[in-house]
């Protein structure tokens, strides 16, 4: 699992609720396929307005700037809004978002889906909305049906970055999820050029980060950040969803 090969994974399409999940989670994924000449589409259902002070617009405008410079960074050119509000995703009927989602896959034709699992890593009701409409969306798609795979952590990291982050409340109940090292299916240890690029591309959403960087310190973020997990969803999740 240390030799993940990002090769494996084809054309990726991350689909994320918030600009800076796609990052937090996938940037060194996006980065590394981008290296080895695969094609990454990343999709995100808001413009997080409600993620840092001012108004909605200023904030929604602020964090499009952010991500046009996180993904320069990591070399990912395809870049899709599904302009639904912040924090009102799980309002959406879960159909009509799957059908939204279910169109771009269609599309990308993508080997391989990123997005949170049914947890939504922290709790938050948009994550765990995306993840629903996402998982319903790969399940409509009877022929060449790509990898479905859900953001997750490691056991050993998952209680360290729920203890060190507290102070931010970063994770809601239950989370974040902790995946044993027999159920992971990637374990991508970033290679340092691809680490760097990712903190690079962290550091430009700066609304977002600066609180975790100021509150752990430069070498301890990109210690949190050098490594990316996902698992498949279980047939129980996979039922669940719809």
């Amino acid at each position: 699992m240390d030799d993940f090969d990002v090769r494996t994974l084809g054309t990726i399409l991350g689909v994320w609720a918030h600009p800076d999940d796609e990052g937090y989670l996938s940037a060194g994924l996006m980065c590394a396929a981008r290296d080895a000449g695969q094609r990454v589409v990343c999709v995100t259902a808001t413009r997080g307005e409600l993620g840092a002070a001012g108004s909605a617009d200023e904030v929604a405008e602020l964090r499009v700037r952010e991500l046009d410079a996180a993904l320069g960074i990591l070399g990912v050119d395809e870049h899709r809004w599904l302009d639904y509000k912040d924090g009102e995703c799980a309002s959406v009927p879960a159909d009509e978002g799957a059908a939204v989602v279910e169109q771009l896959v269609r599309e990308a034709r993508p080997d391989t889906v990123l997005t949170f699992g049914p947890d939504g890593m922290t709790g938050h009701p948009d994550h765990r909305a995306v993840s629903r409409w996402t998982t319903l969306a790969v399940a409509g798609i009877d022929s060449s049906r790509p990898d479905l795979q859900y953001a997750t952590l490691s056991e050993e990291v998952a209680d360290r970055f729920r203890e060190e982050l507290a102070p931010l409340e970063v994770y809601g109940p239950g989370t974040p999820p902790r995946t044993s090292a027999g159920d992971l299916t990637i374990r991508f240890e970033l290679p340092s050029d691809v680490r760097r690029r990712k903190v690079a591309a962290m550091r430009a959403q700066e609304s977002q980060t600066a609180p975790v960087i100021d509150l752990v310190g430069d070498e301890r973020y990109a210690e949190f950040v050098s490594v990316e997990y996902f698992r498949r969803p279980t047939t129980a999740e996979l039922d669940g969803a719809g």
